[in-house]
């Protein structure tokens, strides 16, 4: 914002000299804090700092499932397979060749 009288800097509140394109203190210019679409973003509801991310995902997606409810039939199968090798192996021991 080049303007030849004096004016506070909205962003830091610093004095700006004239004819500045920039303010000395934090930078801002017309581009990045000067123009009305700077402060689009204001009032948006982010993020602060006690946020709980643990609580945020419980609210979000609930309590996890447990992942044990198959296991049981992966024991049987495992078993089952296990039973069914051993009793081929005594098999073809007894009549295998």
């Amino acid at each position: 914002m080049a303007s030849s009288t004096p004016f506070v800097c909205p962003i830091c509140g610093k004095r700006v000299p004239p004819n500045a394109k920039a303010c000395p203190s934090c930078g801002a210019c017309d581009k990045t804090g000067w123009n009305e679409d700077a402060t689009a973003a204001d009032g948006l509801d982010l993020r602060d700092e006690d946020f709980d991310y643990e609580k945020f995902k419980q609210e979000e997606f609930g309590t996890p499932r447990k992942s044990g409810g198959m296991k049981w039939v992966w024991w049987i199968t495992a078993l089952i397979l296990l039973l069914l090798t051993a009793g081929l192996t005594v098999y073809n021991m007894l009549f295998g060749s």
